[in-house]
């Protein structure tokens, strides 16, 4: 069985969003740390606020933070739902792989059976 379009997608984003080791080092920094503001989490990276507010606007469209405005602020916080979904994908996805690996191997296997000339 394999994923539906949409998680596809959504898992998609979350892979894109992950795949910059810099901005899979932000989304620790929220979820270990958060919620905190741009500001607080770029003291701790040797990026700048701005690149880290690049970063948090990838991570956000992927849906793995959220933002919430507090006064004059905006926190960030992890949300761990698209992680879990995109793991939910791979499994999947490994699932279907195993299971054409298993039926090329009983084909090879019968093949080999049908095709190799009796022994004496």
């Amino acid at each position: 069985m394999s994923p539906a379009p949409d998680a596809e997608t959504r898992a998609g984003a979350v892979f894109d969003a992950l795949s910059d080791p810099t901005r899979r080092q932000v989304l620790r920094g929220v979820a270990e740390r958060g919620p905190l503001t741009a500001t607080a989490l770029a003291a701790s990276l040797p990026i700048s606020r701005q690149a880290v507010a690049k970063h948090l606007g990838v991570l956000r469209e992927a849906g793995l933070v959220q933002a919430e405005r507090v006064g004059r602020e905006t926190r960030f916080e992890a949300t761990p739902a698209p992680l879990t979904e995109a793991a939910q994908w791979l499994t999947a996805t490994g699932a279907a792989w195993d299971q054409r690996l298993d039926r090329l191997v009983a084909r090879a296997r019968e093949l080999r059976r049908t095709s190799s000339p009796p022994r004496p």
